[in-house]
């Protein structure tokens, strides 16, 4: 369980994103990164790596190469493996949206998903159980075609009841777990709640809490590639 200054964190950081990042509706369209046009796939020859994600993945009130997933590209970059990092963060974007732009995001030459979605689930005070749905619909869809999956959980706020966020941040390691994917138990881990690292608004990773998110990422992404040169 979560302590009580961590709960306090989650209360006004979540609690703001909400106002911030999230309208309400799902997005008609689909986009990468803050105020820009609806991503351009390049004919490189490269195999992608996808983070399908929301604002904190689009890098709201970044620019869209200091995300953390360009962040990861920076790591790709300097290392053995050759791959192109897809920013496919959706401001406000459920897991249901999530659901709805899966077939979108996955026509194309993707070899592994960073699924990073929920946040804006437990914002709304969505059913548990449906966020848990829309993320193995996720998870099952990349796995017919052949694309391995990462799971990054998210945390619930805690004014909407212990009960609730128990379940919420249980059912990310239980979907985890029920197909074996690679888990990162909480993306802001390290970040959320601390000044330095976020914006002015307290909600979103600035440059260096966006480098920081990256970081935490990398070790799991390098295993997943390490696996995948292997076979």
């Amino acid at each position: 369980m979560l302590g009580l200054k961590r709960f306090c964190v989650f209360t006004y950081v979540l609690a703001a994103f909400i106002t911030s990042a999230c309208s309400g509706q799902e997005p008609e369209s689909y986009q990468v990164g803050s105020d820009v046009p609806p991503v351009k796939f390049s004919l490189e020859d490269r195999p992608s790596i996808v983070v399908l994600g929301d604002s904190l993945t689009s890098g709201l009130g970044l620019n869209l190469e200091e995300a953390f997933p360009a962040v990861l590209q920076e790591y790709l970059d300097g290392s053995e493996y050759s791959y192109k990092m897809v920013n496919a963060g959706v401001s406000g974007d459920t897991s249901a949206g999530g659901v709805r732009r899966l077939d979108w995001v996955l026509d194309r030459n993707v070899e592994v998903i960073i699924v990073a979605l929920g946040g804006n689930d437990g914002l709304r005070g969505l059913p548990v159980e449906a966020m848990k749905n829309n993320l193995i619909t996720i998870i099952e869809t990349a796995m017919q075609r052949d694309v391995v999956v990462i799971l990054a959980g998210m945390e619930a706020p805690p004014n909407l009841g212990q009960s609730y966020t128990a379940e919420f941040r249980e059912a990310f390691s239980e979907v985890a777990s029920e197909y074996n994917v690679p888990f990162v138990p909480f993306l802001l881990e390290g970040v959320a709640g601390v000044n330095e690292l976020n914006q002015p608004d307290g909600i979103h990773p600035n440059l260096e809490g966006a480098r920081r998110v990256a970081e935490h990422l990398w070790p799991v992404l390098e295993s997943v590639l390490e696996d995948i040169s292997r076979q």
